[in-house]
């Protein structure tokens, strides 16, 4: 990725995972760590930030946040609200990019007092620059803001927009959780494999392989995943076997509803923690 030295200093409220995924980018593509002033309330994490990408953290805004021209929300839903008060002062100014999960960009105007807001919902691949992040601009943030918020998440992976906030809770339980069900998924394939055998790491490492393999063989085919699917299950085969028990237990529409459960949650969250304080 070549950074444009227009890209202004990004502030980053929290330095948890999905902060250091995008700042260890733009550190590796050539922004130098005084382009970042960056708040983070915990001790320990402060540490690793200094150790992992020899930067600076505060534990609490200052004025330092003044300039910054990007301010990336990296911080829990439920410490939102209080996080983006205490910064408000210095924060009016820029472009907010938020990966908070289910925190509307609504409230966040309202806390902030700016219309200039990304929503993101990235997953944690980003933090091998695998990730799938979704997007959602409000109309104040214009083509030069997008631009701006592409940059600083190339180093994460891909990227998709949507033209509808709402649709950044079906996002969350896809990509946002999916690395979770993949996880879980590979955690079954290994546990099976040693159970019929297998020593543990070699189990892991098939689980993961074809895991992997799979994945980029759907990528590069125009083929459609049930395509691709019927293709390896020759009728009366072991993976007819397979996917014949799957299907007999209802397995995709259970995991379909657990999605669902997922983007329920979702919106629970934004009404939990989105509501903006007068």
């Amino acid at each position: 990725m070549t950074t444009s030295p227009t890209l202004p200093p990004v502030a980053f409220i929290g330095g948890g995972n999905m902060a250091s995924a995008i700042l260890g980018g733009l550190l590796r593509a050539g922004l130098p760590a005084a382009s970042f002033e960056i708040v983070e309330p915990w001790d320990e994490a402060r540490e690793r930030l200094q150790r992992d990408f020899g930067v600076a953290a505060r534990p609490a805004p200052t004025e330092a946040l003044a300039r910054c021209g990007v301010f990336v929300w990296a911080v829990k839903p439920q410490v939102f609200g209080e996080a983006a008060r205490a910064a408000q002062p210095f924060a009016g100014h820029a472009l907010h990019l938020s990966v908070a999960a289910g925190i509307p960009s609504q409230s966040i105007a309202g806390w902030l007092g700016t219309e200039r807001i990304v929503r993101a919902m990235p997953n944690t691949p980003a933090l091998v620059g695998q990730g799938m992040t979704g997007l959602f601009a409000r109309a104040a943030a214009g083509e030069s803001d997008r631009a701006a918020v592409e940059q600083l998440l190339a180093p994460t992976g891909q990227r998709l927009w949507v033209q509808d906030e709402a649709l950044l809770d079906a996002v969350t339980a896809m990509s946002g959780s999916g690395p979770a069900y993949v996880f879980f998924f590979i955690e079954a394939m290994a546990e099976a494999g040693a159970e019929m055998g297998l020593p543990p790491e070699d189990a892991l490492r098939l689980a993961v392989g074809t895991f992997t393999g799979a994945s980029a063989l759907a990528a590069a085919s125009s083929e459609p995943p049930a395509v691709l699917r019927e293709r390896v299950t020759s009728k009366g085969g072991t993976t007819h076997a397979a996917i014949t028990s799957m299907q007999a237990a209802d397995v995709k529409e259970k995991f379909k509803a657990a999605i669902r459960a997922a983007q329920q949650r979702a919106g629970e969250l934004a009404a939990e923690f989105g509501q903006p304080s007068a």
